[in-house]
C-alpha cells in the first residue's frame, strides 16, 4: 500500500501583501515546497464563500468560490487590473477590511472584461459551461438589494423567485448579476490553473466539505422541498450534536436537516450534482461530519440548545449504493471523529472509507497504542483546524503526563529534540495510509495560531496567517529524510 504525507494549510492562511492568502503565486510556491519535500497531499479548508462568522463551514452555496481568494497579482499579470497597493494589514485576517479592498479592484477587473473582446468571450464561454453560476449570481444580487439579509426574510418578489421566475427581475439587475458571474470566472479559472500546477507537481489537493449546507444559501433557497422547512422558508428541525463532556447543552449548528425522504426519491440527485462537481475541483474529498450518514442529531427549530433532539436514522448504504453507481472514481475520507457507534464505522469500512484519527485524542502513554499505530486505511493527524495545537495541547498535560509522553517517545526511539518532531517521526512511522500535520504543528506554534475554536464566533476563528513560507520549509527540509526512511514516497 502507498503510504502517504501531507500538510493542512487552509487558502485563507497563505502569505500576501493583501491582507489574506489567495490562489497565486505563494500558493504556487507552497506546491512547489512540498514537492521538493516528498509531500504528496495538500490539504485545505472549504473554498465556498464564506458566511455567518467567517466560518467556511457556514457557506453561501457549495458551488461556488470565496471571491476574497482570488489573487490579485494574477489579475494585474492577465491585464484585468493595474498594478495593486499592498494592504497596510499584517498579521490576522480582518474580513471587512479586506472585502472593501478587494472590491476596487474587483469592479476594475470586471469593466476590462466588458471592454476586451477576448476577454468577454471567455467569460460568456464559461457561463455556457457553468449553469449553476448564473443562479448564484441571481442569489447574491437579490441578497445585497435585500440588505444582505437571509432568503427567508426577503420581499416576496425576490424570496419566491424560484418559483416564479420573473424575468423583469433578472433583467433590471442584470449588470449586478453579470459581476457576481464574472467573479466566480475569475476564482474557477485560477483555482484550477492552480490545480493542474498541483497535478502536475504529483501533489493531490484535498478538499475538505461540510456535511450540512447553511439555511442562507443558495441550495435551499432553490431546492426548498428537499430541506425540513416550512412553507415560508424556516427550519422545523435543525442540526447539531447532543450534549456531551465539553459541552453541557450540546452544539446547535442551526442547518437545516435534509429531507432524505424526498432526496431517496430523486436519487440523491442534490448530493450527485454536489459530488460531482466538487470531484473536479479536488482529488480527495474530505466529507465532515461523516456520522450523519448513518445517524443525525435532530434538533426542533424551537429549542435554543441542542439539548431537546433525537438521532435519526441517515440513509447509509441506499445513499452510497446510489452515488457510487453514478461516481465510481470518487476517492472520499470520512470524517469519524468522536463518539459513535459501531454502525457508524461498519457503513465506513464496508466502502473502504479512510476514517480518521488526531493524535492529540488517542495517544495514551500508558498503553501500547497499538489502535492507532497499526491502521492501515486511516488518515492520521497531529491536529485538525478545530482543536489545539500539538505544542498547545502538550504543554496543557501537566509536568507528570508530559513526562509520561516524553519517556514514551524516547523509549520507542525518538530522540528528536522537540516534542512536535517526535511527534511527526512516530506519526510517519505509524502505518497510516495518509499522515497528514497541520502547517502550526510543524511550526511548532502555540495556540495563537489556532485556526478555530468550535461553537465560539469570532476569538479569532478563521484568522490566523502565515507571515512567510521560509520557515515552513525549513521545517519540511528538515522531516524530507524521516519522510524517506518512513517510505512515504
Amino acid at each position: 500500500m502507498l503510504r502517504q504525507t501531507g500538510l493542512l494549510v487552509p487558502i485563507f492562511s497563505l502569505p500576501s501583501p493583501y491582507g489574506i492568502g489567495d490562489l497565486g503565486n505563494e500558493a504556487k510556491k507552497l506546491i512547489d515546497h512540498l514537492y521538493q519535500n516528498n509531500v504528496h497531499i495538500w490539504q485545505i479548508l472549504p473554498i465556498n464563500p464564506i458566511g455567518y462568522g467567517h466560518s467556511p463551514y457556514q457557506p453561501f452555496s457549495s458551488k461556488a468560490g470565496e471571491p476574497l481568494l482570488i489573487s490579485l497579482d494574477l489579475l494585474y499579470e492577465q491585464g484585468y487590473i493595474h498594478k495593486p497597493q499592498p494592504l497596510d494589514n499584517t498579521g490576522y485576517i480582518d474580513y471587512e477590511m479586506v472585502k472593501e479592498y478587494k472590491t476596487s479592484y474587483f469592479t476594475e477587473a470586471f469593466d476590462s472584461m466588458i471592454l476586451d473582446e477576448n476577454k468577454r468571450k471567455e467569460f460568456e464561454a464559461f457561463v455556457d459551461q457553468n449553469n449553476w453560476v448564473k443562479d448564484y449570481a441571481i442569489f447574491q444580487t437579490f441578497k445585497s438589494i435585500n440588505h444582505n439579509k437571509c432568503w427567508n426574510e426577503w420581499e416576496d418578489t425576490y424570496k419566491y423567485y424560484p418559483s416564479q421566475k420573473n424575468e423583469q427581475l433578472i433583467d433590471e439587475h442584470i449588470d449586478q448579476i453579470n459581476y457576481h458571474m464574472f467573479l466566480q470566472f475569475l476564482f474557477i479559472k485560477q483555482w484550477m490553473n492552480l490545480k493542474q500546477y498541483a497535478n502536475g507537481k504529483d501533489i493531490k489537493i484535498l478538499g475538505d466539505i461540510p456535511f450540512y449546507v447553511g439555511l442562507d444559501s443558495l441550495d435551499v433557497w432553490i431546492n426548498q422541498e428537499e430541506f425540513e422547512i416550512d412553507s415560508n422558508g424556516y427550519p422545523t428541525k435543525v442540526a447539531g450534536v447532543p450534549p456531551d463532556y465539553f459541552s453541557p447543552t450540546g452544539q446547535r449548528w442551526g442547518n437545516p436537516i435534509y429531507n432524505w425522504k424526498k432526496m431517496q426519491e430523486n436519487q440523491y440527485t442534490f448530493w450527485k450534482d454536489r459530488l460531482n462537481y466538487v470531484s473536479t475541483l479536488f482529488d480527495i474529498i474530505r466529507i465532515d461530519h461523516f456520522r450523519a450518514f448513518d445517524t443525525y442529531w435532530e434538533i426542533p427549530s424551537s429549542c435554543p440548545t441542542a439539548i431537546e433532539g433525537e438521532w435519526i436514522l441517515g440513509p447509509a448504504y441506499d445513499f452510497f449504493d446510489t452515488i457510487l453507481n453514478a461516481l465510481p472514481t470518487l476517492e472520499l475520507v470520512a470524517e469519524d471523529l468522536g463518539d459513535l457507534r459501531e454502525e457508524v464505522l461498519i457503513l465506513k469500512n464496508h466502502y473502504h472509507f479512510p476514517g480518521m484519527q488526531v493524535i492529540q485524542f488517542h495517544f495514551d502513554p500508558s498503553t501500547s497504542n497499538k489502535s492507532v499505530e497499526a491502521q492501515e486505511n486511516l488518515v492520521l493527524y497531529t491536529g485538525t483546524h478545530d482543536n489545539q495545537t500539538l505544542l498547545a495541547w502538550y504543554l496543557e498535560l501537566g509536568m507528570d503526563k508530559r513526562q509520561k509522553v516524553w519517556s514514551y517517545l524516547v523509549d520507542h526511539g525518538y530522540h528528536e529534540p522537540t516534542i512536535n518532531e517526535k511527534f511527526i517521526h512516530y506519526c510517519l512511522d505509524t502505518q497510516a495510509r495518509i499522515v497528514i500535520f497541520p502547517c502550526q504543528d510543524l511550526l511548532a506554534l502555540n495556540d495563537i495560531a489556532r485556526i478555530n475554536v468550535p461553537g465560539t464566533i469570532g476569538n479569532g476563528n478563521w484568522e490566523w496567517r502565515l507571515n512567510n513560507l521560509e520557515s515552513l520549509n525549513t521545517c519540511l527540509k528538515k522531516i524530507k529524510p524521516i519522510i524517506e526512511k518512513t517510505h512515504r514516497i
